[in-house]
């Protein structure tokens, strides 16, 4: 048995701009997809067959884990192509499918690549009627109605090393979520790298981040139910309206130790990020992931929260060799935060936090969402002047995109939602699926 992961290449025009010197150039439009909790189209210095470093790049953490998981629950010979990384065009993708004779192919979507993956599945039938494709990703959430139209052999729900192995092992349809307990996440192998990906991953924020850059996980969900946020409801969890249990498994000190320790060793990596839904959730966990930090030796930067740990453990990160933190802050107006995000977040708090942050030496960048369903002007204004009060070294400002599987998808068949009093979808409010081209839109009056 031969088994594809299958990251596709996913190409969205091009554009005429000029230079500095005003001489005309094309830009490519790509999107990212697997690895990304949003994802969307940006322009990129690659072209189709031609990658250029340094481009936002992820890691597609749920196939990387689900491949080598598969391979040795299987014994199936499995390969990696992840053709965003590649930057391969649709012509050289299709053929590396079809020289592979493969038996089975993984795709992982989600909404706002949905129409054109679905082009991509239509394609390859045509050219392998004998590959049965199995779908993953937030688009599963939706599963039921898809394998009604689309030839798909099976779809899985969640995260989905063991939705795989179940349909190699002869289940199809519609396969719902089966994860891993935290004892065996931790028994799981390490996700997949090798010498042609391993190097092409970029995220350039927090401020201090340098290539070769390592994207990594070190937990697994999150506890808090923020209205558009995908993977703790679709992937981690199964929360469509923000009202079910969402848990957190961390990663054992020994497992993240020996799995830093190989990949620093193979790949020579300068950062280290971890791309956690929220990293710090606890002090123990945060002061076991410094006692491991300070043994692989090699600066590193997370995705945080600002309430989550106490202060003192700033300090202690900074020291274990930590430059910088993401925040989520979403909205700079404690109604959004309450009422309509749903963050459980006290905005002079973390204002305060962000102060305690800088004050230890840590680069501090900032994301915040716009558009989101009753908000209005005035408060998206609110949260332009906040950040100005802040003092961050980088920010993140992106349009709230609608992913299938959140509260935020939900709200929109069922009107309101208890857990969302503020959420409403009133004549300021627009449903997008890619949060750029919804900011992008947005930019102007806002900027007024």
């Amino acid at each position: 048995m031969k088994v594809l992961f299958s990251n596709p290449p996913w190409w969205s025009g091009t554009q005429n701009s000029l230079d500095g010197q005003g001489r005309m150039f094309s830009s490519h439009t790509a999107g990212v997809r697997a690895g990304s909790r949003w994802p969307f189209t940006l322009q990129v210095p690659s072209r189709p067959d031609h990658f250029v470093y340094g481009s936002y790049l992820p890691y597609p953490f749920f196939m990387g884990y689900a491949a080598t998981y598969a391979a040795k629950m299987t014994g199936a010979e499995m390969v990696f192509r992840d053709s965003i990384a590649l930057r391969e065009s649709y012509e050289q993708y299709y053929a590396a499918v079809v020289a592979g004779r493969f038996d089975y192919i993984v795709i992982e979507s989600a909404s706002p690549s949905w129409e054109h993956d679905a082009g991509v599945i239509n394609q390859l039938t045509q050219l392998c009627p004998n590959l049965r494709i199995i779908l993953t990703g937030p688009i599963a959430s939706q599963g039921a109605a898809i394998l009604k139209t689309v030839p798909i052999h099976a779809c899985v729900r969640g995260e989905y090393e063991k939705g795989v192995v179940r349909v190699l092992g002869g289940e199809s349809g519609l396969i719902d979520f089966d994860m891993l307990s935290t004892a065996e996440m931790n028994a799981a192998p390490y996700p997949y790298y090798d010498a042609v990906y391993a190097h092409r991953y970029w995220d350039g924020n927090p401020k201090g981040m340098k290539p070769p850059q390592a994207q990594v996980w070190s937990s697994r969900g999150c506890p808090y139910k923020c209205i558009f946020c995908v993977w703790p409801a679709t992937m981690t969890g199964n929360d469509p309206d923000g009202t079910q249990k969402r848990s957190v498994r961390h990663y054992s000190a020994d497992y993240m130790q020996g799995f830093l320790s190989e990949l620093v060793g193979k790949y020579g990596y300068s950062t280290i990020y971890f791309d956690d839904d929220t990293f710090n959730l606890g002090d123990k966990h945060v002061e076991r992931m410094c006692a491991v930090m300070r043994k692989i030796g090699v600066p590193w930067s997370a995705m945080c929260r600002a309430d989550t740990i106490r202060l003192d453990l700033w300090r202690e990160m900074k020291e274990s060799g930590c430059f910088g933190v993401k925040i989520g802050f979403e909205s700079g107006n404690q109604h959004v935060v309450d009422s309509i995000v749903n963050k459980r977040l006290d905005l002079e708090e973390a204002r305060n936090a962000v102060i305690e942050m800088k004050r230890v030496g840590l680069t501090v960048h900032g994301t915040f969402t716009y558009g989101l369903p009753g908000e209005t002007r005035e408060q998206m204004l609110d949260t332009k002047r906040y950040i100005s009060t802040l003092g961050l070294d980088t920010l993140q400002e992106s349009g709230c995109a609608e992913i299938e599987g959140t509260p935020l998808h939900t709200l929109t068949s069922k009107k309101s939602l208890k857990r969302y009093a503020g959420a409403k979808l009133d004549d300021n409010y627009s449903r997008e699926r890619d949060g750029r081209i919804k900011f992008d839109r947005m930019s102007a009056s806002l900027n007024e």
